[in-house]
Order: structure tokens, then C-alpha cells, then sequence
């Protein structure tokens, strides 16, 4: 006699009495661990860590939890990767770029010096070669990357004096996030200084930074950074779209039913919409209460653009000659990243730039 026929004509009690157990069961609760390298004040970046976490909850019925933890509360913020490489948590959330000490590609999962913009950083990760580039190279730290959502193009941050040359970057001690930025501007004459967000107002009101660039408008505003270094430049060429990244530790992610890989699968990708989009809400109204409070928003000029630019291209250059596989991704990315170009003339650039000069 077949199962079906046996739990038919004997019932569930009567299947049970026998020992043998239905082919449908309940699933285990599964509990995770989630450490991020930003605070809770961010609301941008960490909500999408409580989104994603929410989500989770929601689609398993509560059978699937992952408590999110704010940086710091388990580990520093920069502790993450060694955590989920050990073992010691199943995901994180983070910007990539703050581990190029580790190795200089971590910098291709976040931003690079004139590199992608949001929506092109998208399409490279989910129908490029990104995602698959990435997470063959995090396998080397049990990780399996999934996107935690854009910031957009970034603002070229806050600086106590004006910068009105190249010359004027030469000795000035700057907060950067991380990533092959620091290498450029070193070239330039900035000192790097790389520190969480919740130390760098201090730095800043105390003279031993001189600048730091953060994100954009609403969170740069939380962060209160107008208040201690009044010039306010733009665009962030390091950071043309910053990508975070939910990181999953890959004995934990392949533990998971696939009921389970599913919805955290789902609830990523709704986390990363839902902050790009709110940045692109928020941002508007930050930078008008911004320079209502005197902020001074200011270009940078095509030289310093310029000088920009080819200490970047220097930077890649030296990390192709010493990695091989430094220089597949990068080359893929700007292969993917001339045929983006070639499209937005034709699309987004003409009609935006058109937009810029009518009243709406």
C-alpha cells in the first residue's frame, strides 16, 4: 500500500500511530543574525536592513527571523567580512569598498572613481557579468552578495575651506568612505582617513579632519556636517551610484530551504528598490533646508574633475598590472559601462538635460 492510500484510509491520527510521517510537515524556525556597518540615525541605509528583515518575517509567516543589528552592537562596523568568514553571524550589510584593504576588487561591489551610475550599477549586477564576477571573487570570504540598494550619485563633500584648484587638495586630511577613491586622491595630495560615520563631526569641530564626504543631502544633514565645514561640493565622481550589499555567509545561505533562499532572495530585492527610491524623495528637500541654513554649494571645476580623472585612470592601471583578475572585472564593468553611455545620449541625458531648462 502507497502512502497516499495509507494517510487516506487511516487518517493522520492513525499515520502517526504507525510512525510513519506525513510527506508534508511543518519547517523548522530559522533564526539569523544580521550585523550592519552603519548606524541606526541613518535611516536610508540602515532601513533597508529593517525592510529586508521585515519582509523575511512576513513572507515566512514568522518562521523565518533575522534580527538586524546596528554597527557596533556586535562587532565593529568594518568587522563584518571576518564575521561572516568565520562564521560567527549569517549576513551583514555593508558598502564593499570598506575592505580594499583585504583586496583592492571589493571596491567593484560598491563604487570606483568614475564608474557606474545607480541604474547602470543595476543592470551590471543583475544582467552583466556584476553579480557573477563579485561573487566568485567573495567566495574566497564565504559570501554571497545581494544587492541592499543604491544611494545614487553621491555629493562630492564637506570642506572647511574653499577649494578653488588642485593645489588646494595637497596636505588636506579627508574622511573617505574607502575604496580605490583613496588611492586617486592620495595622488592628488589628500591624506585618507577612513572612519565610521559617527566619529567624523568630532573630527571635523576638532580640526583633525579637514574634510569628509559621507553620502548626500539628507543623510550628510542627520549627520550634521554643515555645521562644522561649510562648503559643500559637488558631483562625488568616486561614487557615481554606491551600491551596499547584503552580505550572506554561504554555509548559512546553502543550510536554507528553498522555500527560505526564496523569500530572503525576494526580500533583498525589495529592501534595495525601496532605498534607492527613498533617497531620490528625501534628497531634494535636504539640499534646500541645507543651503537655507547658508550651506555654500559649490561645482568642482573641470581641473580638479580632470586632475580627478587621470589619477583615477593611474590607480587602475597600477591594480591591472599586479591582478589579473582586478583587470577582468574592471574591463568588463567598462565595456558594460561604454555601451550605458551610448544609450543615455539618447535617452536619460538628452531628455534630463532638456528638463533642466524649462520650469516645470
Amino acid at each position: 500500500m502507497d502512502r497516499r492510500s495509507l494517510i487516506k484510509r487511516a487518517g493522520i491520527a492513525g499515520v502517526l500511530a504507525s510512525g510513519i510521517a506525513p510527506a508534508v510537515h511543518a519547517q523548522a524556525a530559522v533564526r539569523w543574525r544580521l550585523a550592519s556597518s552603519f548606524p541606526k540615525s541613518l535611516d536610508t541605509i540602515f532601513g533597508s536592513a529593517e525592510v529586508m528583515s521585515k519582509t523575511v518575517k512576513e513572507l515566512s509567516g514568522g518562521k523565518f527571523e533575522i534580527s538586524v543589528h546596528a554597527g557596533g552592537e556586535l562587532m565593529p562596523p568594518f568587522g563584518v567580512v571576518d564575521a561572516l568568514q568565520n562564521g560567527t553571524i549569517e549576513m551583514a550589510q555593508t558598502a564593499p569598498y570598506y575592505f580594499t584593504g583585504k583586496d583592492p576588487i571589493f571596491a567593484f561591489g560598491c563604487a570606483v572613481p568614475f564608474g557606474l551610475n545607480a541604474r547602470q550599477m543595476d543592470s551590471w549586477m543583475e544582467h552583466g557579468n556584476g553579480r557573477k564576477l563579485m561573487d566568485a571573487f567573495y567566495a574566497k570570504y564565504n559570501i554571497k552578495s545581494f544587492s541592499a540598494g543604491n544611494t545614487g550619485t553621491q555629493m562630492g563633500g564637506w570642506y572647511r575651506k574653499e577649494i578653488k584648484t588642485v593645489a588646494d587638495l595637497k596636505g588636506l586630511k579627508m574622511r573617505m568612505g574607502g575604496g580605490l577613491f583613496g588611492e586617486a586622491m592620495a595622488k592628488l595630495g589628500v591624506v585618507a582617513q577612513n572612519m565610521p560615520a559617527g566619529e567624523v563631526y568630532q573630527a571635523l569641530e576638532k580640526g583633525t579632519l579637514d574634510a569628509t564626504e559621507f553620502v548626500g543631502p539628507y543623510d550628510d544633514e542627520k549627520l550634521g556636517f554643515n555645521k562644522v565645514a561649510p562648503f559643500y561640493y559637488y558631483p562625488g565622481w568616486w561614487e557615481g551610484g554606491a551600491e551596499l550589499e547584503f552580505f550572506v555567509n554561504t554555509k548559512a545561505l546553502a543550510a536554507l530551504s528553498p522555500e527560505n533562499k526564496a523569500i530572503l532572495e525576494a526580500a533583498c530585492a525589495v529592501a534595495a528598490r525601496d532605498m534607492t527610491a527613498k533617497y531620490d524623495a528625501v534628497n531634494p528637500t535636504a539640499l534646500k533646508r541645507l543651503v537655507a541654513a547658508k550651506t555654500k554649494l559649490m561645482p568642482f571645476s573641470k581641473d580638479i574633475m580632470d586632475a580627478g580623472w587621470k589619477a583615477s585612470m593611474q590607480v587602475f592601471a597600477e591594480h591591472e598590472a599586479k591582478s589579473p583578475e582586478f583587470k577582468k572585472i574592471h574591463q568588463d564593468m567598462r565595456a558594460f559601462q561604454r555601451d550605458q553611455i551610448l544609450w543615455t545620449r539618447f535617452s536619460e541625458y538628452r531628455f534630463d538635460t532638456y528638463m533642466t531648462s524649462v520650469k516645470v
